[in-house]
This record gives C-alpha cells, structure tokens and sequence, in this order.
C-alpha cells in the first residue's frame, strides 16, 4: 500500500473490516508532569476512540539536567524512549524538521497504519528533543507544528489530532471541513 493514497475517508471505506487490523497508538512523551488542564484534555480524547484503535501514553523520565553533556542527556532518555516501545512497533519521532501533514495527511497515514498491521508508536523528546540518530533512525518523522510547542500542548495536540483523523476516516461528524 503506498504510504499516500487518494481521499483517506475513501480507502477506509473501502476496506473490508477484516483488513483494518486492531492496532495500538502508542504515545511516549519525554517528561512525566503536565498540568491538570493537559491531563484532562489528553484523557477525554483517548476515551474517544474505538475499541479497534487504543491509544496509551508512555511518559518516560526526563533525564536531570545539571552539568551532564547534551550527548549523555540524549543517551539516557534514548535508553529509556526505547524501553518503552515494542520490539516490531513503527517508530513515528515527532520532530521540528519532520514533514510538514495536513489532518487529512494523517487520516491517510492513519489508515496506512491500520492497513499494514503495525502498532506505532510517536515519540516527543524532551527539553532538548530526541537523539540525532534516533530521529534518523525512525521510520518516519512529523512535525505537530512550525512554532514551538509546549510539551503539554504537544501532547494534545497529537492525540486532538490523531482522533481528528480517525473521524475523517470513519465518517464521524467531529471533523468538518
């Protein structure tokens, strides 16, 4: 399947049930605190989703910064990122120089996903972002957003999205155009 097709809502509509496999979107965050608003927001979006799509968020320590170099900061939180992905699972590191998705971009990866049979996981880096060569490493690489964003804000805004995207394929009236 190539990875961009035509109308998303139309490929989803056209698959046989039997083909959009179960599939987990596996969130992990760098940093474990966001603020009570943030917390709220991620979890009334993730109870939207269908049974056929779980999302789960993996917060992962934020290495201490002191007088520790930007490579041994990298190193550890890398370490960790990894821990907590699935072996076999697509790596999707959301990154300030990734390409650049429209939501009906993402509702066509989305379904590329689902058609494929993968879990995904999407990485946020933390304070300093993700590793160079785990960037590189990832099999694709987004960007949420040419501004800066919060890590909080991140977070939202992908899961806002990703079920954004889910609604255009599935036909459901959140999305309007």
């Amino acid at each position: 399947t190539p990875l961009y097709s035509s109308a998303a809502s139309d490929v989803y509509k056209r698959q046989p049930q039997s083909r959009l496999s179960f599939m987990k979107l596996l969130i992990v965050a760098v940093g474990q605190r966001v603020p009570d608003w943030a917390q709220t927001a991620w979890d009334d979006y993730a109870k939207r989703f269908p049974p056929e799509l779980k999302v789960e968020l993996k917060a992962v320590k934020t290495e201490p910064r002191g007088s520790k170099t930007l490579a041994t900061l990298y190193a550890a939180e890398r370490q960790r990122i990894e821990a907590a992905i699935p072996r076999g699972t697509r790596i999707v590191a959301l990154d300030e120089r990734g390409t650049n998705l429209t939501t009906q971009a993402l509702a066509t990866r989305l379904t590329n996903w689902q058609l494929s049979g993968d879990d995904v996981a999407l990485v946020i880096g933390g304070p300093d972002g993700l590793e160079p060569e785990f960037r590189q490493a990832a099999q694709e690489r987004i960007r949420l957003s040419d501004m800066t964003l919060p890590h909080a804000m991140a977070r939202v805004l992908l899961i806002e999205q990703l079920y954004r995207a889910w609604s255009i394929n599935a036909n459901h009236p959140y999305h309007r155009e």
